[in-house]
């Protein structure tokens, strides 16, 4: 969940009980560093990653064509 961009920390946070601070510390252990460092530049400040920056009309977690059924 942490690896896809539009999921937010706070989905997260409430599937698993993991806070955001605890979410990037489970990365930097179980990344390689350069796929660390460019997951971190990737959701820094992204409006996906985190509710307050989110715009209100998302009401989802991921995209609508994310899961399409074959």
């Amino acid at each position: 969940m942490a690896w896809e961009d539009r999921t937010p920390f706070d989905a997260i946070e409430k599937s698993f009980g993991l806070s955001e601070s605890q979410v990037i510390q489970l990365m930097r252990y179980e990344l390689k560093r350069g796929s660390f460092e460019l997951w971190r530049k990737r959701v820094t400040g992204r409006a996906t990653k985190h509710f307050a920056l989110r715009s209100k009309l998302v009401d989802r977690a991921y995209c609508p064509t994310q899961y399409k059924n074959k």
